[in-house]
């Protein structure tokens, strides 16, 4: 009340509760695209991981029969064969994008698969600049015998 006895009208907000708002919004759906998403990323890091073991080790599993008759200790056949044989192996994956790399050891004792995945994001797409993203990984595997 003023000293004359009449109330006064308090000042206006101006819409600063509109604006917190707007801005409050913004940085849930940041956090929760940073949840969502980094989420993805993990899963997708996983993946790649465990698709690109399973490629090594099909191709860790071509082994020269004859030279592990003859030795007693195994190793690759063949690096083209192993490759196929891991490359079929990976094509099973729709999630696996473009070539996957594959390489033996000259001494066909270890073989290494590289696969790279493709990531679409979720609630982070609608930022300019994030759309996709990919995650690569490697694995190696070597024959054993005994088994």
């Amino acid at each position: 009340m003023s000293r004359r006895g009449r109330c006064e009208p308090l000042p206006r907000d101006r819409g600063t509760v509109s604006l917190f708002t707007v801005i409050f919004a913004v940085f849930v759906i940041l956090l929760a695209g940073l949840l969502v998403d980094g989420g993805l990323a993990i899963h997708a890091r996983q993946r790649a991981a465990d698709i690109a073991e399973q490629g090594a080790r099909a191709a860790a599993d071509d082994i020269d029969l004859a030279y592990l008759r003859t030795t007693g200790r195994p190793r690759i056949a063949d690096g083209d064969s192993a490759c196929a044989r891991a490359r079929r192996l990976v094509a099973r994956y729709p999630e696996v994008n473009g070539d996957v790399g594959c390489v033996v050891s000259g001494d066909r004792q270890s073989a290494t698969v590289e696969v790279t995945i493709q990531v679409e994001l979720q609630l982070l797409s609608i930022m300019p600049g994030f759309g996709t993203f990919t995650m690569t990984s490697r694995a190696s595997a070597h024959p054993q015998a005994g088994v």
